[in-house]
This record gives C-alpha cells, sequence and structure tokens, in this order.
C-alpha cells in the first residue's frame, strides 16, 4: 500500500502527541500507613502521590506532589502537610522518612529527593530537611532543635505509593513498613544520623552528600566549577550576574573570602 507525504507526517504528528501524553499525563494514589512512635503509641497516617512531568519513554513518572496527614492525638487537631511541584527541580522535593510528635508537637524529617532538590536546599549534612508544626504552620528547623529520641524512620521512604499495593486492610502496617525500608544502602536512611557524613567514601557511594554542587541560575544550574575557576571575585560575581544568580544563591563571598 502506498502512503502519501499528507498521511506520513499525521502518523508521525500523532505519535508525537503519544509520546507528549506519556510524558505529561498525571496519575495519583492515596494510602494509609501505620505510624510506629517512639514512645511505642501508633497513629494512621494518611498519603497521597501523584506523579507527572516530563520523563523518558519507559522511565516512571517523577513524584509531582504529595501530602500527608494525620489527627494529633492530644487534641483531635487534623495536621497536613504538603510537598508542592518545584519548577526549578522539576519535581517535588522530598522523601519523607519520619514523622513524630513530643508533647504534642509534630516534627517531620524528609531526605531531598535528587541532587537538585540537595542543591536547592542547601546541601545538608546529614542530607535531611526537618519540619516542625507551630500549630499553625511547618517551620523547617535545624538538626539539632529535632529531639535525640527521633531515632528510626517509620514512613515508607522508596517509591511509596508502591506500599499501597501491599497494604492490609487499606493499611501498611508499622511492621510492614520497617520490612519496606531494610536493605538501603544510603547510611541516612537506615537511621536518623546526628553527625555529618564523609563524602567520597564507600559507605557514602549512594548518598546525597556525593551530589555535585550546582547553582541556581536564571534558566537552570550550574557547576560550582564554573564560579571557583575565576581568577578574582571580580570576575566571579560577573558569572553571577551574566547567569541571572540572586545575590542569596551567588557563592562568591564564600569562595573569594580573601579578594573582596
Amino acid at each position: 500500500m502506498n502512503i502519501g507525504n499528507g498521511m506520513m507526517k499525521r502518523i508521525a504528528k500523532l505519535g508525537l502527541l503519544l509520546m507528549m501524553g506519556a510524558s505529561m499525563s498525571a496519575c495519583s494514589k492515596s494510602w494509609k500507613e501505620e505510624v510506629l512512635l517512639h514512645d511505642g503509641s501508633k497513629i494512621i497516617v494518611k498519603r497521597s502521590v501523584e506523579r507527572g512531568g516530563r520523563h523518558e519513554i519507559g522511565q516512571r513518572q517523577p513524584i509531582k506532589e504529595q501530602s500527608l496527614s494525620f489527627t494529633l492525638p492530644s487534641t483531635n487537631q487534623r495536621v497536613e502537610w504538603e510537598d508542592s511541584y518545584s519548577e526549578d527541580i522539576g519535581t517535588a522535593s522530598f522523601l519523607p522518612m519520619q514523622l513524630e510528635i513530643f508533647n504534642g508537637t509534630p516534627y517531620i524529617v524528609a531526605s531531598p529527593m535528587g541532587c537538585l532538590a540537595y542543591n536547592k536546599w542547601g546541601r545538608p549534612n546529614p542530607p535531611y530537611v526537618i519540619f516542625k508544626y507551630d500549630g499553625k504552620a511547618w517551620q523547617r528547623i535545624t538538626l539539632q532543635e529535632l529531639p535525640a529520641e527521633s531515632a528510626m524512620p517509620n514512613l515508607v521512604i522508596s517509591s511509596p505509593d508502591d506500599a499501597a499495593k501491599q497494604a492490609s486492610h487499606g493499611v501498611v502496617s508499622a511492621e510492614k513498613i520497617k520490612k519496606l525500608n531494610t536493605g538501603f544502602k544510603q547510611p541516612e536512611y537506615k537511621t536518623i544520623l546526628r553527625e555529618a557524613l564523609k563524602p567520597g567514601t564507600r559507605e557514602t557511594l549512594y548518598s546525597s552528600v556525593n551530589c555535585l554542587e550546582e547553582i541556581r541560575t536564571g534558566n537552570g544550574w550550574l557547576s560550582i566549577g564554573g564560579f571557583s575557576s575565576q581568577k578574582s571575585y571580580e570576575s566571579c560575581l560577573n558569572v553571577c550576574s551574566r547567569e541571572k544568580v540572586t545575590a542569596q544563591n551567588c557563592p562568591c563571598a564564600k569562595l573569594y573570602k580573601g579578594d573582596k
């Protein structure tokens, strides 16, 4: 059968649309987890994940939006934590690892999801971003402000929406969560670390602390080498200006302390 040029163009256009649909469509899932707290008590946490955004054909869609919600046992207040899509990294930011409650105050420990998120959130070491609920909103706090009893991950960490398939009666049990979280090579996923990790070691081979340092520019990211290789502080500032790096993100003051 002889296919004309017009038909071939329409077929090609249809294929392109199908590929775009595969890369842009979104799917969402929600489930519940039984979370074991430090004092031995348990609470039920509702989690939801929406996947979507650009991805390679054959690869899974990244996490675009996610949330978790629970009821505070002491007050019956319903509390929700959300992680929204971020244009600068093209995904949501975190892998929630732990929810704890101390004296009626909730805390969340999360790990940046990928190297861009790790750079965006200041390259913390150990690689955690920690939030405390002040009764009205979640506030970021330092690791030193997290109570010492906060020791073990208690939320499903990796591909958490897959856990919904293994939920018994709609709830992933605390015992199942513990099993799902075993076997990680990253030390920061095995326990809540209190000391900084050393990049470049065998132990941290798969850890975020080995992520290449990148600086957010006006239209993307640029390796720190693009700034540290400059001959002077002024030359570094010119790079920040040319690449439209904000004053807050410009690394020149840190790199050229003695040249200012």
